[in-house]
Protein backbone atom coordinates (compact mmCIF):
# COMPACT_ATOMS: atom_id res chain seq x y z
CA UNK A 1 0.00 0.00 0.00
CA UNK A 2 1.21 3.60 -0.94
CA UNK A 3 1.39 5.95 2.09
CA UNK A 4 2.94 8.48 0.58
CA UNK A 5 0.96 12.65 1.87
CA UNK A 6 1.21 13.87 -1.29
CA UNK A 7 -0.85 10.74 -2.57
CA UNK A 8 -3.32 11.43 0.04
CA UNK A 9 -3.90 14.53 -1.11
CA UNK A 10 -3.96 13.97 -4.97
CA UNK A 11 -7.13 15.23 -6.38
CA UNK A 12 -7.97 18.10 -4.17
CA UNK A 13 -10.36 20.77 -5.66
CA UNK A 14 -10.33 23.69 -4.03
CA UNK A 15 -11.45 25.24 -7.06
CA UNK A 16 -8.00 27.53 -7.19
CA UNK A 17 -5.01 25.71 -8.70
CA UNK A 18 -2.88 27.65 -6.40
CA UNK A 19 -4.70 26.49 -3.33
CA UNK A 20 -4.45 22.62 -4.44
CA UNK A 21 -0.74 23.01 -5.11
CA UNK A 22 0.02 24.81 -1.88
CA UNK A 23 -1.95 21.91 0.48
CA UNK A 24 0.86 19.55 -1.32
CA UNK A 25 3.74 21.49 -0.09
CA UNK A 26 2.56 22.50 3.42
CA UNK A 27 1.35 18.68 4.28
CA UNK A 28 4.38 17.95 3.28
CA UNK A 29 6.40 20.47 5.26
CA UNK A 30 4.63 19.68 8.00
CA UNK A 31 4.67 15.74 7.84
CA UNK A 32 7.94 16.22 8.19
CA UNK A 33 8.49 17.95 11.34
CA UNK A 34 4.90 17.13 13.03
CA UNK A 35 5.93 17.75 16.54
CA UNK A 36 7.12 21.38 15.55
CA UNK A 37 5.52 24.58 15.16
CA UNK A 38 4.37 25.75 12.06
CA UNK A 39 6.87 28.93 11.97
CA UNK A 40 9.36 25.91 12.74
CA UNK A 41 8.47 23.16 10.53
CA UNK A 42 8.17 25.78 7.29
CA UNK A 43 11.29 27.26 5.57
CA UNK A 44 11.23 31.03 6.18
CA UNK A 45 8.52 33.26 6.70
CA UNK A 46 6.89 33.41 3.53
CA UNK A 47 6.46 29.98 3.48
CA UNK A 48 5.39 30.28 7.41
CA UNK A 49 2.86 33.40 5.98
CA UNK A 50 1.70 30.94 2.92
CA UNK A 51 0.57 28.02 5.26
CA UNK A 52 -1.50 30.69 7.78
CA UNK A 53 -3.11 32.12 4.93
CA UNK A 54 -3.86 28.81 3.24
CA UNK A 55 -5.73 27.84 6.74
CA UNK A 56 -7.21 30.95 6.36
CA UNK A 57 -8.88 31.04 2.62
CA UNK A 58 -12.90 30.95 2.65
CA UNK A 59 -12.24 28.04 -0.19
CA UNK A 60 -10.64 25.92 2.03
CA UNK A 61 -12.81 23.68 4.23
CA UNK A 62 -12.11 20.57 6.52
CA UNK A 63 -14.25 18.38 3.76
CA UNK A 64 -12.29 19.59 0.79
CA UNK A 65 -8.90 19.02 2.58
CA UNK A 66 -10.28 15.30 4.04
CA UNK A 67 -12.17 14.60 0.49
CA UNK A 68 -8.51 12.33 -1.86
CA UNK A 69 -7.77 11.16 1.38
CA UNK A 70 -11.22 9.72 2.03
CA UNK A 71 -11.47 8.53 -1.29
CA UNK A 72 -7.78 6.69 -0.69
CA UNK A 73 -8.97 5.62 2.66
CA UNK A 74 -11.77 3.79 0.83
CA UNK A 75 -9.81 2.07 -1.66
CA UNK A 76 -7.33 0.60 1.20
CA UNK A 77 -10.63 -0.51 2.92
CA UNK A 78 -11.86 -2.73 -0.63
CA UNK A 79 -8.71 -4.51 -0.17
CA UNK A 80 -9.47 -6.35 2.83
CA UNK A 81 -12.14 -8.89 3.56
CA UNK A 82 -13.22 -7.32 7.12
CA UNK A 83 -12.55 -3.39 8.21
CA UNK A 84 -13.83 -1.84 11.66
CA UNK A 85 -15.21 1.51 11.18
CA UNK A 86 -14.30 2.78 14.61
CA UNK A 87 -15.88 6.42 15.97
CA UNK A 88 -15.56 8.27 18.90
CA UNK A 89 -15.02 11.78 20.20
CA UNK A 90 -12.40 13.71 21.61
CA UNK A 91 -11.99 17.43 23.26
CA UNK A 92 -9.70 20.03 21.49
CA UNK A 93 -9.10 22.00 24.27
CA UNK A 94 -8.00 25.39 22.33
CA UNK A 95 -8.29 27.27 26.10
CA UNK A 96 -5.28 30.29 25.32
CA UNK A 97 -4.70 32.32 28.86
CA UNK A 98 -5.63 35.84 27.44
CA UNK A 99 -7.28 35.96 24.29
CA UNK A 100 -9.33 33.33 23.24
CA UNK A 101 -10.30 31.28 19.90
CA UNK A 102 -13.25 33.28 18.38
CA UNK A 103 -16.04 30.43 17.82
CA UNK A 104 -14.40 28.00 20.32
CA UNK A 105 -17.46 27.20 23.09
CA UNK A 106 -17.59 25.92 26.43
CA UNK A 107 -16.40 22.14 27.69
CA UNK A 108 -17.47 20.74 30.75
CA UNK A 109 -17.70 24.83 32.38
CA UNK A 110 -17.44 27.99 30.64
CA UNK A 111 -13.29 28.52 32.06
CA UNK A 112 -12.45 25.70 29.29
CA UNK A 113 -12.88 26.72 25.61
CA UNK A 114 -12.55 24.49 22.48
CA UNK A 115 -14.46 22.23 20.26
CA UNK A 116 -15.69 18.42 20.24
CA UNK A 117 -14.46 16.23 17.09
CA UNK A 118 -15.96 13.28 16.13
CA UNK A 119 -14.69 10.99 13.44
CA UNK A 120 -14.69 7.64 11.65
CA UNK A 121 -11.10 5.82 11.65
CA UNK A 122 -11.00 2.69 9.63
CA UNK A 123 -8.59 -0.23 10.85
CA UNK A 124 -8.31 -3.96 9.76
CA UNK A 125 -8.78 -6.54 12.15
CA UNK A 126 -4.96 -6.57 13.33
CA UNK A 127 -5.14 -3.02 14.05
CA UNK A 128 -3.39 -1.64 11.01
CA UNK A 129 -5.09 2.14 10.72
CA UNK A 130 -6.41 2.80 6.87
CA UNK A 131 -7.36 6.37 7.46
CA UNK A 132 -10.39 8.50 7.93
CA UNK A 133 -13.77 7.99 6.04
CA UNK A 134 -16.07 10.76 8.20
CA UNK A 135 -15.74 13.60 11.06
CA UNK A 136 -18.01 15.61 12.93
CA UNK A 137 -16.87 18.69 14.87
CA UNK A 138 -19.08 21.23 17.12
CA UNK A 139 -18.74 23.45 19.74
CA UNK A 140 -21.42 23.99 22.95
CA UNK A 141 -23.36 27.27 22.89
CA UNK A 142 -23.28 27.27 26.56
CA UNK A 143 -23.07 25.29 29.66
CA UNK A 144 -26.46 24.91 31.59
CA UNK A 145 -25.82 25.74 35.68
CA UNK A 146 -29.29 26.72 36.63
CA UNK A 147 -31.12 23.83 36.26
CA UNK A 148 -31.64 20.82 38.75
CA UNK A 149 -30.42 16.99 37.91
CA UNK A 150 -34.56 15.92 37.77
CA UNK A 151 -35.27 18.82 35.92
CA UNK A 152 -31.96 18.17 32.95
CA UNK A 153 -33.45 14.63 32.76
CA UNK A 154 -36.95 15.65 31.86
CA UNK A 155 -35.52 18.19 29.59
CA UNK A 156 -33.65 15.81 28.07
CA UNK A 157 -36.10 13.14 27.79
CA UNK A 158 -38.38 16.06 25.85
CA UNK A 159 -35.48 16.91 23.04
CA UNK A 160 -35.75 14.84 19.91
CA UNK A 161 -32.57 13.00 19.47
CA UNK A 162 -31.68 15.15 16.40
CA UNK A 163 -31.03 17.71 18.93
CA UNK A 164 -29.06 16.11 21.25
CA UNK A 165 -24.80 15.79 20.60
CA UNK A 166 -25.64 11.85 20.88
CA UNK A 167 -26.58 12.62 17.07
CA UNK A 168 -23.42 12.04 16.07
CA UNK A 169 -23.81 8.24 16.79
CA UNK A 170 -26.53 7.87 14.44
CA UNK A 171 -24.81 9.87 11.55
CA UNK A 172 -21.48 8.19 12.71
CA UNK A 173 -23.26 4.70 11.32
CA UNK A 174 -24.56 6.55 8.25
CA UNK A 175 -21.27 7.33 7.13
CA UNK A 176 -20.42 3.51 7.74
CA UNK A 177 -23.26 2.57 5.73
CA UNK A 178 -22.28 4.70 2.61
CA UNK A 179 -18.64 2.69 2.92
CA UNK A 180 -19.93 -0.31 3.03
CA UNK A 181 -21.93 0.36 -0.35
CA UNK A 182 -18.95 1.78 -1.89
CA UNK A 183 -16.92 -1.23 -0.79
CA UNK A 184 -19.29 -4.23 -1.85
CA UNK A 185 -16.58 -6.32 -1.26
CA UNK A 186 -15.50 -5.47 2.64
CA UNK A 187 -17.17 -6.87 5.46
CA UNK A 188 -17.95 -2.95 7.37
CA UNK A 189 -18.43 -3.02 10.83
CA UNK A 190 -19.08 0.28 12.52
CA UNK A 191 -17.40 -0.04 16.34
CA UNK A 192 -18.37 2.12 19.39
CA UNK A 193 -17.94 2.38 23.21
CA UNK A 194 -19.95 2.90 25.98
CA UNK A 195 -21.48 5.91 24.63
CA UNK A 196 -22.91 4.58 21.78
CA UNK A 197 -25.03 2.41 23.24
CA UNK A 198 -28.26 4.57 22.04
CA UNK A 199 -31.26 2.34 21.06
CA UNK A 200 -32.17 4.74 18.06
CA UNK A 201 -28.13 3.52 16.77
CA UNK A 202 -29.56 -0.08 17.17
CA UNK A 203 -32.56 0.37 15.29
CA UNK A 204 -30.99 2.45 12.50
CA UNK A 205 -31.24 0.74 8.59
CA UNK A 206 -28.02 -0.67 8.48
CA UNK A 207 -28.72 -2.10 4.66
CA UNK A 208 -26.98 -0.97 1.48
CA UNK A 209 -28.02 -2.23 -1.83
CA UNK A 210 -25.52 -4.88 -1.92
CA UNK A 211 -26.05 -6.02 1.24
CA UNK A 212 -25.02 -4.22 5.22
CA UNK A 213 -22.85 -2.75 7.53
CA UNK A 214 -22.24 -4.57 11.31
CA UNK A 215 -22.57 -3.18 14.35
CA UNK A 216 -20.54 -4.16 17.45
CA UNK A 217 -21.23 -1.33 20.63
CA UNK A 218 -20.13 -2.00 24.28
CA UNK A 219 -23.28 -1.57 26.08
CA UNK A 220 -23.53 0.43 29.28
CA UNK A 221 -27.45 0.66 30.15
CA UNK A 222 -29.63 -2.40 31.15
CA UNK A 223 -31.90 -2.77 28.12
CA UNK A 224 -34.83 -4.81 29.07
CA UNK A 225 -35.74 -8.36 26.74
CA UNK A 226 -38.81 -9.29 25.57
CA UNK A 227 -38.44 -12.40 27.61
CA UNK A 228 -39.30 -10.31 31.21
CA UNK A 229 -35.56 -9.92 31.59
CA UNK A 230 -32.39 -7.43 30.72
CA UNK A 231 -30.15 -9.11 28.45
CA UNK A 232 -26.91 -8.98 30.85
CA UNK A 233 -29.06 -11.41 32.83
CA UNK A 234 -29.92 -13.70 30.05
CA UNK A 235 -26.37 -13.99 28.59
CA UNK A 236 -24.90 -14.56 31.92
CA UNK A 237 -27.17 -17.49 32.25
CA UNK A 238 -25.94 -19.05 29.30
CA UNK A 239 -22.62 -21.50 29.23
CA UNK A 240 -19.08 -20.45 29.21
CA UNK A 241 -18.12 -20.93 25.56
CA UNK A 242 -14.20 -20.45 26.58
CA UNK A 243 -11.79 -18.82 28.84
CA UNK A 244 -8.64 -16.71 27.72
CA UNK A 245 -7.02 -13.65 29.34
CA UNK A 246 -6.82 -10.16 28.42
CA UNK A 247 -4.08 -7.37 29.04
CA UNK A 248 -5.67 -4.53 31.64
CA UNK A 249 -3.56 -1.05 30.58
CA UNK A 250 -3.02 1.15 33.31
CA UNK A 251 -4.82 4.19 33.81
CA UNK A 252 -4.49 7.51 36.12
CA UNK A 253 -8.01 9.36 37.08
CA UNK A 254 -8.42 12.89 35.86
CA UNK A 255 -10.17 14.04 38.76
CA UNK A 256 -9.32 12.01 41.86
CA UNK A 257 -13.04 12.31 43.76
CA UNK A 258 -14.21 10.49 40.54
CA UNK A 259 -16.48 6.75 41.32
CA UNK A 260 -17.13 5.24 38.32
CA UNK A 261 -15.32 2.82 37.56
CA UNK A 262 -14.43 3.57 34.23
CA UNK A 263 -12.69 6.98 35.60
CA UNK A 264 -10.76 5.64 38.05
CA UNK A 265 -6.99 4.74 38.03
CA UNK A 266 -6.00 1.17 38.07
CA UNK A 267 -2.67 -0.80 37.35
CA UNK A 268 -1.65 -2.39 34.43
CA UNK A 269 -1.89 -6.66 34.86
CA UNK A 270 -3.37 -9.70 32.92
CA UNK A 271 -7.08 -10.24 34.28
CA UNK A 272 -8.52 -14.11 33.41
CA UNK A 273 -11.94 -13.90 31.64
CA UNK A 274 -14.86 -16.17 30.72
CA UNK A 275 -16.41 -15.67 27.35
CA UNK A 276 -20.55 -16.26 26.99
CA UNK A 277 -22.82 -15.11 24.13
CA UNK A 278 -26.73 -15.16 23.30
CA UNK A 279 -29.24 -13.68 21.04
CA UNK A 280 -32.12 -11.68 22.55
CA UNK A 281 -34.84 -8.79 21.35
CA UNK A 282 -34.69 -6.01 23.26
CA UNK A 283 -38.19 -4.13 24.13
CA UNK A 284 -37.98 -0.64 22.61
CA UNK A 285 -37.68 2.61 25.23
CA UNK A 286 -40.36 5.19 25.77
CA UNK A 287 -39.98 8.21 23.37
CA UNK A 288 -42.26 10.96 23.01
CA UNK A 289 -42.15 12.08 19.64
CA UNK A 290 -41.57 8.42 18.09
CA UNK A 291 -42.50 4.85 18.84
CA UNK A 292 -39.24 2.50 18.55
CA UNK A 293 -39.17 -1.08 16.83
CA UNK A 294 -38.39 -4.10 18.79
CA UNK A 295 -34.49 -5.32 17.99
CA UNK A 296 -33.05 -8.41 17.60
CA UNK A 297 -29.06 -8.34 18.74
CA UNK A 298 -26.49 -10.53 19.43
CA UNK A 299 -24.79 -10.21 22.99
CA UNK A 300 -21.56 -11.50 24.43
CA UNK A 301 -20.16 -11.33 28.26
CA UNK A 302 -16.71 -10.78 29.09
CA UNK A 303 -16.35 -10.87 32.35
CA UNK A 304 -13.57 -11.61 34.89
CA UNK A 305 -15.14 -13.95 38.03
CA UNK A 306 -12.21 -13.65 40.53
CA UNK A 307 -10.65 -10.27 40.44
CA UNK A 308 -7.31 -9.44 41.93
CA UNK A 309 -8.29 -7.85 45.87
CA UNK A 310 -8.98 -4.28 45.81
CA UNK A 311 -9.28 -4.59 41.99
CA UNK A 312 -12.49 -4.04 40.04
CA UNK A 313 -13.41 -7.25 37.86
CA UNK A 314 -12.98 -6.49 33.96
CA UNK A 315 -16.76 -6.74 32.25
CA UNK A 316 -17.61 -6.27 29.14
CA UNK A 317 -21.38 -6.06 27.54
CA UNK A 318 -20.64 -6.59 23.40
CA UNK A 319 -23.80 -5.75 21.57
CA UNK A 320 -23.27 -6.54 17.89
CA UNK A 321 -25.49 -7.55 14.65
CA UNK A 322 -22.34 -10.16 13.81
CA UNK A 323 -23.46 -13.98 13.92
CA UNK A 324 -22.04 -15.74 17.30
CA UNK A 325 -22.63 -19.38 15.91
CA UNK A 326 -19.66 -20.78 16.84
CA UNK A 327 -15.99 -19.61 19.45
CA UNK A 328 -14.27 -18.81 16.61
CA UNK A 329 -16.92 -16.35 15.40
CA UNK A 330 -16.61 -14.90 19.13
CA UNK A 331 -13.10 -14.85 19.47
CA UNK A 332 -12.77 -12.57 16.60
CA UNK A 333 -15.74 -9.86 17.72
CA UNK A 334 -13.81 -9.70 20.61
CA UNK A 335 -10.85 -9.12 19.01
CA UNK A 336 -12.29 -6.12 17.05
CA UNK A 337 -13.66 -5.05 19.86
CA UNK A 338 -10.12 -4.84 21.73
CA UNK A 339 -9.07 -2.69 18.02
CA UNK A 340 -11.04 -0.55 19.22
CA UNK A 341 -8.50 0.99 21.43
CA UNK A 342 -6.61 2.54 18.34
CA UNK A 343 -8.69 5.51 18.08
CA UNK A 344 -7.39 6.61 21.61
CA UNK A 345 -3.87 5.73 20.43
CA UNK A 346 -4.95 7.93 17.25
CA UNK A 347 -6.03 11.00 19.52
CA UNK A 348 -3.02 10.84 21.45
CA UNK A 349 -0.76 10.94 18.17
CA UNK A 350 -2.67 14.26 16.52
CA UNK A 351 -2.61 15.76 20.59
CA UNK A 352 0.95 14.76 21.62
CA UNK A 353 2.55 13.71 18.83
CA UNK A 354 1.71 16.42 16.08
CA UNK A 355 0.16 19.15 19.00
CA UNK A 356 -2.86 19.93 17.43
CA UNK A 357 -4.22 21.60 20.49
CA UNK A 358 -0.96 23.97 20.57
CA UNK A 359 -1.11 25.77 17.19
CA UNK A 360 -2.01 29.38 17.11
CA UNK A 361 -4.51 30.28 15.50
CA UNK A 362 -7.29 33.51 15.88
CA UNK A 363 -10.21 31.74 14.89
CA UNK A 364 -12.12 28.35 15.63
CA UNK A 365 -12.43 27.67 11.19
CA UNK A 366 -8.84 27.94 10.69
CA UNK A 367 -8.39 25.79 13.53
CA UNK A 368 -10.55 22.84 12.08
CA UNK A 369 -8.73 23.26 8.58
CA UNK A 370 -5.62 22.64 10.18
CA UNK A 371 -6.79 19.78 12.53
CA UNK A 372 -8.21 17.79 8.99
CA UNK A 373 -4.50 18.47 7.68
CA UNK A 374 -2.66 17.04 10.64
CA UNK A 375 -5.37 14.22 11.08
CA UNK A 376 -3.26 12.51 7.62
CA UNK A 377 -0.47 13.24 8.98
CA UNK A 378 -1.05 11.39 12.44
CA UNK A 379 -2.55 8.52 10.34
CA UNK A 380 0.32 8.06 8.20
CA UNK A 381 2.79 8.56 11.39
CA UNK A 382 0.08 5.86 13.10
CA UNK A 383 0.46 3.22 9.80
CA UNK A 384 4.24 3.74 9.27
CA UNK A 385 4.82 2.22 13.11
CA UNK A 386 1.97 -0.18 12.51
CA UNK A 387 2.96 -1.95 9.69
CA UNK A 388 6.78 -1.64 10.97
CA UNK A 389 5.34 -4.35 13.97
CA UNK A 390 2.88 -6.10 11.35
CA UNK A 391 4.87 -6.81 8.56
CA UNK A 392 8.49 -6.36 9.54
CA UNK A 393 9.66 -7.93 6.76
CA UNK A 394 8.70 -5.78 4.13
CA UNK A 395 10.62 -3.95 2.33
CA UNK A 396 11.22 -0.30 3.67
CA UNK A 397 10.95 0.88 -0.33
CA UNK A 398 7.02 0.93 -0.23
CA UNK A 399 7.46 4.07 1.80
CA UNK A 400 11.03 5.42 0.99
CA UNK A 401 12.61 6.39 -1.70
CA UNK A 402 16.48 4.48 -2.06
CA UNK A 403 17.94 7.86 -1.30
CA UNK A 404 15.86 8.49 1.91
CA UNK A 405 16.43 5.35 3.67
CA UNK A 406 19.90 5.01 2.11
CA UNK A 407 21.09 8.41 3.54
CA UNK A 408 19.62 7.62 6.59
CA UNK A 409 21.38 3.88 6.68
CA UNK A 410 24.77 5.43 6.62
CA UNK A 411 24.22 8.18 9.09
CA UNK A 412 23.13 5.85 11.80
CA UNK A 413 24.97 2.19 10.99
CA UNK A 414 28.27 4.12 9.51
CA UNK A 415 29.13 2.23 6.43
CA UNK A 416 27.95 1.83 2.96
CA UNK A 417 23.87 0.66 2.79
CA UNK A 418 23.23 -3.37 1.85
Amino acid sequence: MEVSLLDEIQGADFGDKRLDRRLGTLIEELGANPNLSIPAATHGRAEMEAVYRFFDNDKVSPEKILQPHIQATQDRISQNDLVLLVQDTTELNLTRPQQQVRGAGPMDCEARRGAFWHPLQAYNIDGLPLGTVWQETWVREKIETTLTRAEKNRERQHTPIEDKESIRWVKGIRAAREVAQACPETVCVCVGDSEADIYELFSESRKTDTGEVHLLVRACQSRSTTSQGNWFEEVRATACLYRCTVDVSARTAKISTKTSKREKSRKARVAEVEVRATTVTLKPPYRFDRKLPEIIINVILVEERDPPNGCDPIQWLLATTLPIDNSEQVKQIVQAYCTRWQIEIFFRTIKSGCRIEDRQFETLDRMLNCVSVYAIIAWRVMYLCRLGRTCPDLSCEIVFEPCEWKAVYMAIKRKEPP
